[in-house]
């Protein structure tokens, strides 16, 4: 489909990306304390500093797949996306302030031991192999992903890039662990910034000046932020994408091992929280330059679609294709870029081995096996090395699975809402049991499993596109669809994590209520919950409630010696 376009300069950056990553690793498995704890290996000794955590944390979840995926989105729908990233200034505080400061102060290697702590070892067990599964089916699917885009630039075989990229960052991270992670993290960070701001300046200097892009948008209906419509069957509106982008936030940074773990690196929870604040403007800055990147691709390719003429054959393919077609004229760029997709997927994938190693140490292995604690960091840097073979062995299958990419996706976003939902019924109630929160969560993803897999669906409507200046002629491809499809499949995937969330907390509370059970502080005698396991406003509550009998029996006390 597309030539190799590759030069010297371009194997030069890209070569410079995996050495210098790897070499991170080898630094940081020979400096200080040589990764020999696993306080060091998972929680590089609590003694980060805020920036580079800040930045992994917007790293570890902006994978290639995204990248590539939201420039089409503004390509062929518009601009109403980026309306998102006003949820995550509205989210960062709730997860800042509410969440955090549980995990913080329980100082817990998996964040799932938590809902032990709080509700019992099954519901335990259930939510971190929930997350395990989600998080191995993703990471094959993002080592996949940019190895497709790599082939399509370069020629390179996919299957030699998904070695290159699986065994490099299974190496690094196996070796240097969290420090390796978040400092190639950092790096990598650059590169992709480097990547979607090199689309958006070429084509500024294309089209002969940054305005030619919003004026180019605008005629095409591409600046569309005035969708305020209700209807959760409109895919996006403000209150989908700030609602569900709310919920989907707080599912990623404010419960999500991957995240919680980053968080836990620095010493104090004021440090931690100010990770969490830092990290929304990063976030921010590169959603929004990657929306304004297909924008700019847009405004290039205005008269003759890419897809339409059949040029691609799918929507992820546009950024590589403008790469290819358009800046190869300078030497490096396609380098760059390429050195920037794979990136993402080095951050995602790093971030995976070293969280999936601590959950299979602690929640796993340490449950079932007594072990002793000199072998417990050997351990943990196999499983680590492990999960990156499994990436590695999953990318390999990933294109004879089908339809099963889209599906690991979807997963991945329809789990979140609900283990965000038992989380939140564990923080923020009393009442809440292992029984109710158990029926809750199973139930919750079947009903956002059974709403984003069910079918027929209708398929997205595209805005207008055109094929006027095409050296050859093509035929518009008709968008009607029928109108009698199930409403639930009609939905806005936006709004799949939100019901999720709501569901557990309904039915959560309402089985908890209905079907009593001993709460585990009961179970061991004292009259009640520890305050550290509730989030603080409740946990005040929790204290000053718990401190009155104590006085009042400190004065009968008194009062009956004398």
């Amino acid at each position: 489909m597309i030539q190799s376009i590759f030069g010297v300069w371009d194997y030069v950056i890209m070569t410079a990306t995996m050495i210098a990553s790897v070499a991170i690793g080898l630094y940081f498995r020979f400096s200080g304390g040589k990764q020999k704890t696993n306080d060091e290996y998972l929680l590089a000794d609590r003694n980060m500093s805020i920036f580079p955590v800040a930045v992994s944390l917007m790293a570890s979840f902006m994978s290639a797949i995204t990248l590539l995926g939201v420039s089409a989105e503004n390509y062929y729908y518009g601009m109403q996306f980026a309306v998102i990233n006003f949820s995550y200034g509205i989210a960062t505080p709730i997860a800042s302030n509410l969440y955090l400061p549980v995990f913080f102060g329980l100082q817990k290697t998996s964040t799932y031991e938590y809902l032990e702590l709080r509700f019992g070892p099954r519901i335990r067990m259930l939510a971190s192999l929930t997350y395990t599964l989600q998080m191995i089916l993703y990471n094959g699917i993002v080592l996949y992903a940019p190895a497709i885009v790599l082939e399509s630039v370069t020629g390179l075989d996919r299957l030699v890039s998904i070695l290159v990229v699986g065994l490099a960052c299974t190496f690094y991270s196996t070796l240097g662990g969290m420090k390796a992670v978040l400092f190639t993290d950092l790096l990598q960070s650059f590169l992709m910034f480097g990547a979607v701001f090199s689309v958006v300046i070429f084509a500024s200097v294309q089209l002969g000046g940054f305005e030619k892009i919003f004026i180019r948008a605008q005629e095409g209906g591409r600046l569309n932020f005035n969708n305020f419509s209700i209807d959760p069957t409109e895919r996006h509106t403000w209150f989908s994408l700030i609602i569900g982008g709310c919920i989907t936030y707080l599912s990623l940074y404010a419960v999500n091992h991957t995240q919680v773990q980053r968080l836990l690196t620095v010493s104090t929870l004021k440090r931690s929280q100010q990770c969490l604040w830092w990290s929304w403007p990063v976030l921010s800055v590169l959603s929004i330059v990657t929306c304004m990147s297909g924008l700019s691709i847009y405004a290039v390719y205005k008269d003759c679609d890419p897809l339409t003429s059949r040029t691609i054959s799918a929507m992820d393919q546009l950024m590589p294709y403008y790469v290819v077609d358009a800046m190869k004229i300078v030497p490096g760029l396609a380098g760059l870029f390429v050195a920037g997709i794979f990136s993402a997927s080095l951050s995602t994938i790093s971030a995976a081995c070293n969280a999936l190693a601590a959950v299979t140490l602690t929640d796993y292995v340490s449950r079932w096996f007594r072990v002793n604690s000199s072998h417990i960091p050997w351990l943990t840097k196999l499983a680590a090395c492990g999960y990156g073979l499994l990436f590695l062995a999953l990318a390999f299958v990933a294109e004879h699975l089908g339809g099963v990419l889209q599906a690991a996706l979807t997963i991945f976003g329809a789990v979140g809402g609900p283990l965000l939902g038992i989380f939140t019924l564990g923080m923020f109630t009393t009442y809440a049991n292992e029984r109710g929160v158990s029926v809750a969560l199973l139930s919750g993803m079947a009903l956002t499993l059974w709403i984003s897999f069910g079918g027929p669906r209708p398929a997205p409507v595209k805005l207008p596109l055109s094929v006027e200046e095409c050296a050859f002629n093509v035929t518009l491809p008709s968008q009607s669809q029928p109108r009698d499809y199930f409403y639930l499949y009609k939905i806005s995937y936006m709004w799949t994590s939100p019901i999720g969330f709501i569901w557990v907390l309904v039915v959560g509370s309402a089985v908890s209520l209905a079907w009593k059970q001993r709460q585990p502080w009961q179970a061991a005698g004292r009259e009640h919950p520890d305050p550290a396991l509730f989030t603080p406003p409740l946990a005040r509550r929790l204290r000053a409630r718990s401190e009155k009998p104590t006085v009042q029996c400190e004065l009968l006390k008194q009062d009956f010696q004398e």
